[in-house]
């Protein structure tokens, strides 16, 4: 969980600024001011997953998405970096304010975009391109898909990976795309996978601008 990592990174900072001479205390305040929030970001977000497993009502609140995105995207700017991925957006100007939870919608784009960053771990040639976009759907609600340029689906896989325990990978658990599609069902809207032709996977999800009902994906 990303906030976590945040959090042991600064924890391990915070002697290194000790160990200098003259000690650098404002850093090391910092780097421990980081460690709490991060702290307080990794509770909020395991509160929120209990919830949902509990089937407590997502916390509604009005969310503008493509921001919500672009925080993501920043927050997992070094692990794109790490694994030579590209990250692009293509984000809808049209996209409308919805009525949702943001840290569970932030933690769907999250678990999206660490999957395909595994997916592509494993291409030698050619780039590594992960793209965000963002639309109006047909139905006044907003679309959003998450496409990498790794191995793709297996066609037989398309329909069972938001199963939970199902997995692809050899020391996956299959709960990450079980959670999103949880989250996106209760927020009223649908998760799924694209069959277009081409190398990559496609995982794309609805949400209605009110979080009620249910929405097929586009």
């Amino acid at each position: 969980m990303q906030p976590l990592t945040a959090g042991i990174t600064n924890a391990q900072a915070a002697p290194n600024w000790l160990r200098a001479e003259p000690p650098e205390l404002d850093e090391v305040q910092r780097a421990l001011g980081r460690v709490v929030e991060a702290g307080n970001r990794t509770t909020d977000i395991m509160n929120r997953i209990r919830a949902l497993f509990k089937k407590t009502p997502p916390r509604k609140e009005p969310v503008d998405v493509n921001e919500a995105i672009l925080e993501v995207v920043t927050l997992t700017h070094g692990e794109a970096v790490k694994n030579g991925v590209s990250v692009e957006t293509r984000l809808g100007d049209d996209v409308p304010e919805i009525q949702a939870d943001r840290v569970q919608l932030q933690q769907v784009i999250l678990n999206l975009m660490m999957n395909a960053m595994e997916a592509m771990s494993g291409v030698s040639q050619g780039s590594r391109e992960l793209l965000i976009r963002t639309e109006k759907n047909a139905s006044g609600g907003v679309l959003v898909a998450v496409q990498d340029s790794g191995p793709g689906l297996r066609s037989e896989d398309c329909d069972r990976v938001f199963d939970a325990f199902y997995t692809t990978k050899a020391d996956g658990m299959g709960m990450g795309l079980s959670i999103c599609r949880s989250i996106v069902e209760q927020h009223g809207g649908r998760i799924s996978t694209s069959r277009k032709a081409g190398p990559g996977a496609t995982i794309q999800f609805t949400l209605p601008i009110g979080g009620v009902g249910h929405e097929a994906a586009s």
